[in-house]
């Protein structure tokens, strides 16, 4: 059945059907990290969000370009058009040079996202790899009349741009009286308003990062990198673009506007948004200084944490709530998470030890034939992860329902079950199993000892040596194992 696939799309704020520009093609563009720093969990939100669609959109049969780039020049401090350089700042503290800085903590963030199981993109484009692209992006603009140059520096010209075409159509935003407030700012600094943006700095003598151009030796601002990287590898127009929702303004309006005050048109069909997470209602970010990295929750070495969180519980965390809802962090939503986790590691683990009967009773069957559809349905519904998340502890649940023996299922649904289950929870939501910090050898070295173990308090249960029983079982519990009498013999599993 062919699936029809609904997005919230930021630009008409509704929901569309996804139908895209080149079939079975999809160019999809995604903006990247700023690399000064660890990735942090707000990193990993849009990082899991758009691996999620880019999982999905392949499953259905589309051939994805998906280009995420890497923020290494102009992004200056506070989004701004005037300080510092984020990474050039980063540099001078630590004695290093600018791309010392920018490849460290691109391996860094390559890194997080391998362990939070975040598939590469096709393209990895680099801002300072499109210095020549970002400066043909400036001179259309130019060419077109909605940018001037002033001392050096290019600035667009919003006021201009405004009387042609509308500024501000992705945030809703009527900057019409924003533009008339500034106009007693008037020959104050280098902008003819103040609502104008940078696509051309000139550099300062102190500046460490600089190209040259024809208007003077410079850096681009920082929202020419995205529009021209976009157009390189995904064409003049392209399929879909997103990020968090904290980039809606400044930085994807401003992208708009160079697309259309370049080529004409818009270059994007479908925008979407991730939202944030937040720490006490606040969003979490280097800026602001409360965010806790990704490497600290996979070690626990934050005040804020109660515990080290694995990789796979800091995902299901994000993919338990939908991407356009907000998500505040605490110890005991995690906690919460870590044990849904090990809910659906254990159900779909549980499923191998099912034994097939001849016939599947009705309600099972029942079950079985809707899962797979129901998993469609929330994945087509704007990618709602916590719907297919609560189908699938549906499933566990009737896991564990043929485990007791208080229902039956045959061999053709026992395959559906797994097949679907396996596929949603690890093609496309993406999740894997983890082993409990230690090696295979050692995770085989325990499997031995506990089949010992197990050997042994068999033949006391058969000689009815209940005290001996209860003294493994006892032991065992201590120890992190445990250890449940089924029907079909006893099985085991140890807590993390």
């Amino acid at each position: 059945m062919e699936q029809k696939l609904f997005i919230y799309n930021t630009l008409s704020r509704r929901k569309e059907l996804f139908e895209p520009l080149h079939a079975p093609n999809v160019g999809m563009y995604v903006c990247g990290p700023t690399v000064y720093g660890d990735p942090h969990l707000g990193h990993a939100r849009p990082a899991i969000t758009f691996d999620i669609l880019f999982r999905y959109l392949k499953h259905l049969g589309y051939k994805v370009r998906y280009v995420r780039n890497i923020t290494d020049v102009g992004h200056l401090e506070h989004d701004a058009d005037e300080g510092d350089d984020k990474i050039a700042k980063k540099a001078r503290l630590e004695q290093l040079e600018p791309m010392e800085i920018a490849q460290h903590y691109t391996n860094r963030y390559h890194q997080a996202m391998e362990a939070l199981n975040v598939l590469p993109p096709s393209i990895e484009p680099h801002a300072t790899g499109h210095i020549i692209e970002q400066e043909q992006l400036v001179q259309e603009i130019i060419d077109n009349g909605f940018a001037y140059e002033s001392n050096g520096s290019v600035y667009f010209d919003i006021e201009k741009y405004n009387k042609v075409h509308r500024y501000g159509i992705l945030s809703g935003r009527n900057l019409d009286d924003v533009i008339n407030a500034s106009r007693e700012l008037d020959g104050v600094g280098e902008k003819r308003n103040q609502v104008d943006f940078a696509i051309w700095k000139k550099a300062q003598p102190e500046h460490i990062m600089r190209w040259l151009s024809p208007w003077s030796e410079g850096f681009p601002g920082w929202h020419c990198e995205c529009t021209a990287m976009g157009r390189k590898y995904l064409g003049n127009h392209f399929d879909i673009h997103g990020g968090g929702m904290d980039l809606v303004f400044p930085h994807h309006e401003c992208e708009i506007a160079q697309a259309v005050a370049s080529q004409g048109d818009q270059m994007v069909r479908y925008w979407m948004h991730n939202n944030m997470i937040t720490i006490n209602g606040q969003k979490m970010g280097k800026s602001l200084g409360n965010f806790i990295t990704l490497e600290q929750f996979f070690t626990g070495a934050h005040p804020s944490l109660e515990k080290a969180y694995t990789p796979m519980t800091i995902r299901f965390f994000i993919l338990s709530a939908h991407y356009r809802g907000t998500v505040d962090f605490s110890n005991e939503a995690l906690a919460a998470s870590e044990k849904g986790l090990d809910r659906l590691m254990t159900g779909i683990s549980g499923i191998g030890r099912i034994v097939p009967s001849a016939e599947s009773d009705a309600d099972t069957a029942k079950t079985v034939a809707e899962l797979r559809g129901k998993c469609y349905d929330a994945m087509n519904d704007d990618m709602q992860t916590p719907v297919v998340i609560s189908h699938l502890f549906e499933a566990c649940r009737l896991v564990n329902i043929l485990l007791d023996h208080k229902a039956a299922i045959n061999e053709a649904d026992l395959k559906e079950l797994s097949d679907t289950m396996h596929l949603f929870a690890f093609d496309i939501l993406g999740l894997r199993e983890e082993k409990g910090g230690g090696s295979d050898e050692r995770e085989e070295a325990y499997g031995k000892v506990m089949d010992m173990i197990l050997d042994l308090r068999a033949k006391a249960r058969a000689n009815k040596d209940w005290a001996t029983c209860d003294q493994i079982r006892d032991a065992l519990k201590d120890a992190g194992f445990e250890v449940k009498d089924t029907k079909d013999g006893c099985v085991w599993r140890l807590n993390r």
